[in-house]
């Protein structure tokens, strides 16, 4: 349980998702509009990742003896590895900008709260979740854990919440940081703002030393 617990967290530095709260925080005008487009577009992508988790459980508790091979095998050390070097590759090459060109294509549709808010939430918590590493490696783990089926689908409730729980506590800092833009909390987003290249950087290389060193920690 520990493990599905890190990698949950660990799928949380969503970078991309926590630009589009910090676009929409800067956008915004300071009406009640923020709340309600962010509480949907969290509330979208918390379903997605939810969704998906519980169709990926239901595939890995068929295919458990599997997925127990899999996570016991070198191999799963190794590709750990591999993905965190690559992360890492790609995060020093990357120009930082936290795809600039997407939050903006993202933005369009989020400037009202409405139901294509909350699609446009489920939609990102789909296909973030579908290509993260760390999300399918914690559920694997969640899988062979040897808890009941009840607890393991309770315990979706909360791994979605964990995977989603840094994107929400960065959402509730905007908002306190709309509210009360000369506090400490205004006077650090702006630092974070006008540093946007060294946050996002940051990001990337923490999951890449993360995912290193649990594909270290699965080799010993």
């Amino acid at each position: 349980m520990f493990h599905a617990v890190s990698y949950a967290l660990l799928d949380s530095l969503n970078a991309l998702l926590i630009g589009v709260i910090v676009a929409l925080g800067v956008m915004l005008p300071r009406t009640g509009r923020y709340r309600r487009i962010v509480t949907l577009l969290i509330a979208g992508d918390w379903l997605g990742v939810f969704l998906l988790a519980l169709v990926t459980l239901l595939i890995f508790d068929g295919i458990s003896d599997l997925v127990q091979e899999a996570l016991e095998s070198p191999v799963f050390g190794i590709l750990l590895i591999a993905v965190g070097l690559l992360t890492l590759v790609m995060t020093v090459r990357g120009a930082g900008d936290g795809d600039s060109t997407l939050v903006r294509r993202l933005l369009k549709p989020l400037q009202e709260p409405s139901a294509k808010t909350f699609a446009v939430g489920l939609l990102l918590g789909l296909v973030q979740s579908a290509t993260s590493v760390p999300f399918f490696a914690g559920l694997a783990y969640l899988s062979t854990s040897g808890f009941g089926p009840e607890v393991r689908y309770v315990g979706l409730f909360f791994y979605a919440s964990l995977a989603l729980s840094l994107p929400a506590l960065s959402a509730v800092f905007v908002g306190m940081v709309r509210a009360h833009p000369y506090s400490p909390f205004g006077l650090a987003f702006e630092q974070m703002r006008t540093r946007r290249e060294f946050m996002v950087k940051l990001a990337g290389y923490l999951v890449s030393v993360a995912l290193t060193l649990f594909g270290i920690g699965a080799l010993i």
